[in-house]
């Protein structure tokens, strides 16, 4: 299973729905994972699909428009506060940012991964494009 994409001179681009944020990163980027927990499901209305970089890596503009939330004791969540946009996720313990896939700008040149917290998700869907399933973490995440 391939664990990161592209080098430190690939960069992404994404944006909030309203604009009032932007941001670029440069790589390496983890694949796309989507997770199912019922924290993601809840906030989204479905899952969350996110890549990840390392924290210094992200600039971000129109940072005064982030709000944050913690659905966890060890993470915080970023969206946007005039549009409402899912963003970014942040854990305490690592020196990353999970980058909601919604949010970058096609092309992404970023394959989903692998779909992680399986045993949380809803019951209208089923999980059968081809990539690895963890009940739980995958401990690559």
């Amino acid at each position: 299973m391939k664990t990161e994409i592209g080098s430190s001179s690939d960069v992404i681009t994404g944006r909030c729905a309203c604009g009032a944020v932007t941001y670029s990163a440069n790589g390496p980027f983890r694949p796309f994972v989507a997770c199912h927990c019922d924290s993601c499901r809840r906030q989204s209305s479905h899952f969350v699909a996110a890549t990840r970089v390392a924290g210094d890596c992200l600039t971000i503009n129109g940072e005064e428009n982030l709000k944050d939330w913690r659905a966890t004791d060890d993470a915080t969540r970023r969206f946007c506060g005039m549009c409402g946009s899912l963003m970014f996720w942040a854990p305490d313990s690592k020196p990353t940012v999970s980058i909601f896939a919604g949010s970058v700008d096609k092309p992404t040149g970023i394959p989903l991964g692998w779909h992680i917290m399986a045993s949380e998700k809803g019951d209208y869907y089923e999980i059968d494009d081809g990539t690895p399933v963890y009940p739980n973490g995958s401990g690559i995440a």
